[in-house]
């Protein structure tokens, strides 16, 4: 959602939003010389350092021309954030709902 600027973003009435954290399930097998288990656990960090700074983009994004702040929805998101059509309308995370006129 946070692709498309507030002002482009709508919804219908019965539309309840879900804001949460991205989530990984991986393991990572070390088996082989030092060095390149040292080298695979590098790319591993650099993975999540960058999944995290997208995702944190991704709630700034989000933010962007709201009511609510990209740090209250990061930790509103860590439980599983649910609100209604009407909720995102009022905090300004979506311009409108689905059944209301465009403005002219």
């Amino acid at each position: 959602m946070g692709a498309f600027p507030a002002p482009n973003r709508f919804a219908t009435k019965d539309t309840t939003f879900l804001v949460h954290e991205r989530r990984i399930t991986k393991s990572v097998n070390f088996d082989g010389p030092m060095r390149a288990m040292i080298q695979i656990a590098k790319e591993q960090v650099a993975l999540l350092e960058t999944a995290h700074r997208l995702e944190w983009e991704g709630f700034e994004d989000l933010a962007k021309g709201s009511l609510i702040d990209a740090e209250t929805l990061y930790e509103r998101a860590k439980e599983n954030y649910y609100l209604s059509s009407d909720e995102a309308r009022e905090l300004g995370l979506i311009a409108r709902l689905g059944s209301e006129k465009f403005d002219q």
